[in-house]
C-alpha cells in the first residue's frame, strides 16, 4: 500500500447491516433484481478486482449492494462523489471512498487510493466510471480516465464491465437488470497505457450493455436469473378483489400482474 494513503476503517457489523437494510429497501421499490444469464459468471478469482459499472441512476449504488453478495468474504470499497461522503460521514465506515471528479488533484487521489486498495489481494473496488447519470442508450459512454490510469498501474488484478438498466415490464414497480461482461485480467493486457486501457474497458462495457439493452427490449424473465424478488400487483382494492374471486375459485392467489386470469367475457 502506497505509504501516504491511509484508507478509511470499515466496521464489518456495519457492513452487514446496511447491505441487509439496502436489500430490503430495494425489494420494497424493485419487482426484481435479475442476472442475464448470458453474461459472464459473478465470480472473478482471487486476485484483486474493479468492477466498473455504468451510471444510469440514483439506485446504481444499492444495486452493486445487492451485487456484492457474491464477494461478501472479501474486503470491499466503492467510489462515489466526495460531497456525499462528507455530507453523510458513516459512508466511510461501510467502504464508500469519496471522489473529487472535478480536479486535477481529486483524480491524483483517487489514482493513489485505488492503488492502495488494490494493492492487496482479494480486495474489490467498485467505479461507475461515466462520472454522471448518463441514459443507457448514449453512445459514446464517455468513461472518465482514472479507471484506465488504475488499471494501468496496477501489477495484478482484474476488470469486471458490469452494465445496469431499469425497466418496466408487467408489474407496477420495475425491473432491475444486470449483465456481466466478459473480465478483462491486467496480465493480459500488461503494457497497455492508461489510455489504451481507458478505451479497452469502454469497449468492453458498450457491448455488454447493447446486450443487455436487448434482452431488455424482449422482456423475457427466462433470460435472466433472479437474485432479489420484490413487489408485485398493484395493492389496494384491485387486489382485493383479485384475491377475493381466486378465493372463491379454490385457486391460490397469485398478485402478479402478468398471470392475472384473463376476465371471461362470453
Amino acid at each position: 500500500m502506497p505509504s501516504d494513503v491511509t484508507l478509511p476503517p470499515r466496521w464489518p457489523w456495519l457492513i452487514r447491516g446496511f447491505r441487509r437494510y439496502s436489500c430490503r429497501y430495494v425489494r420494497k421499490h424493485f419487482h426484481a433484481v435479475r442476472l442475464s444469464k448470458s453474461g459472464a459468471p459473478l465470480t472473478a478469482g482471487d486476485e484483486p478486482l474493479i468492477v466498473v459499472l455504468n451510471h444510469p441512476a440514483w439506485w446504481d449504488p444499492l444495486i452493486g449492494i445487492v451485487l456484492s453478495r457474491a464477494f461478501a468474504d472479501r474486503d470491499q470499497f466503492a467510489a462515489i462523489d466526495a460531497v456525499a461522503v462528507r455530507q453523510y460521514p458513516f459512508f466511510r465506515r461501510v467502504g464508500f471512498v469519496g471522489v473529487d471528479t472535478k480536479s486535477l488533484r481529486g483524480a491524483a487521489e483517487f489514482l493513489r487510493t485505488g492503488a492502495a486498495i488494490l494493492s492487496a489481494p482479494r480486495n474489490v473496488l467498485w467505479v461507475t466510471a461515466q462520472g454522471r447519470f448518463t441514459d443507457v442508450r448514449e453512445r459514446p459512454l464517455a468513461l472518465q480516465s482514472g479507471v484506465g490510469h488504475l488499471a494501468a498501474r496496477l501489477p495484478a488484478g482484474t476488470v469486471l464491465p458490469i452494465a445496469l438498466e431499469y425497466t418496466f415490464w408487467t408489474e407496477r414497480t420495475p425491473e432491475a437488470l444486470v449483465r456481466v461482461g466478459e473480465p478483462l485480467p491486467v496480465a493480459r493486457y500488461s503494457g497497455l497505457s492508461g489510455k489504451a486501457w481507458t478505451a479497452l474497458i469502454e469497449t468492453a462495457l458498450t457491448h455488454n450493455l447493447d446486450r443487455l439493452n436487448a434482452e431488455t427490449m424482449s422482456r423475457d424473465p427466462a433470460l435472466f436469473t433472479e437474485l432479489l424478488s420484490g413487489k408485485s400487483g398493484v395493492g389496494g382494492v384491485y387486489d382485493g378483489w383479485r384475491r377475493l374471486k381466486a378465493w372463491a375459485r379454490g385457486r391460490k392467489f397469485d398478485p402478479s400482474h402478468a398471470t392475472a386470469p384473463r376476465e371471461d367475457k362470453r
